[in-house]
């Protein structure tokens, strides 16, 4: 004769099997998750947390962003500075190669800081 712990424990078993069976057919014949989840869905904490990630971290690449601008136009302005004083040296009839070279800088520093204020794409 089984002992009454054995019976306790089987009986048990068999009131839980229903709740189990219930529970992983609802999860199971469930429409598939989509990637950009279900308007309906309640929003967790997880995606909560996730959307606050995705925010912080594009604030953050903004702001370093904004950084470089800032840094990129100060060095437009010195080179800038230092191509007139150039042009204010040389005469008609002669342009230094620095003066080319500055320039050339100057004019690829401008398209890296237009890029930069697109911002990403």
């Amino acid at each position: 004769m089984p002992s009454r712990l054995f019976v306790s424990m089987l009986s048990l078993s068999l009131c839980a099997l229903p709740c189990l069976a219930r529970n992983s057919s609802s999860q199971q014949s469930g429409p598939p998750s989509t990637p950009g989840g279900d308007v309906n869905s309640p929003i967790t904490d997880e995606d909560d947390g996730a959307a606050r990630l995705a925010h912080d971290m594009e604030k953050k690449a903004a702001k370093e962003r904004l950084a470089a601008l800032k840094n990129d136009t100060d060095k437009l302005l010195k080179l800038s500075v230092e191509l007139k004083q150039f042009v204010d040296k040389s005469d008609e009839n002669v342009l230094s190669v620095d003066v080319i070279k500055k320039a050339d800088e100057i004019e690829k520093l401008a398209h890296s800081v237009k890029e930069k204020m697109k911002g990403p794409n």
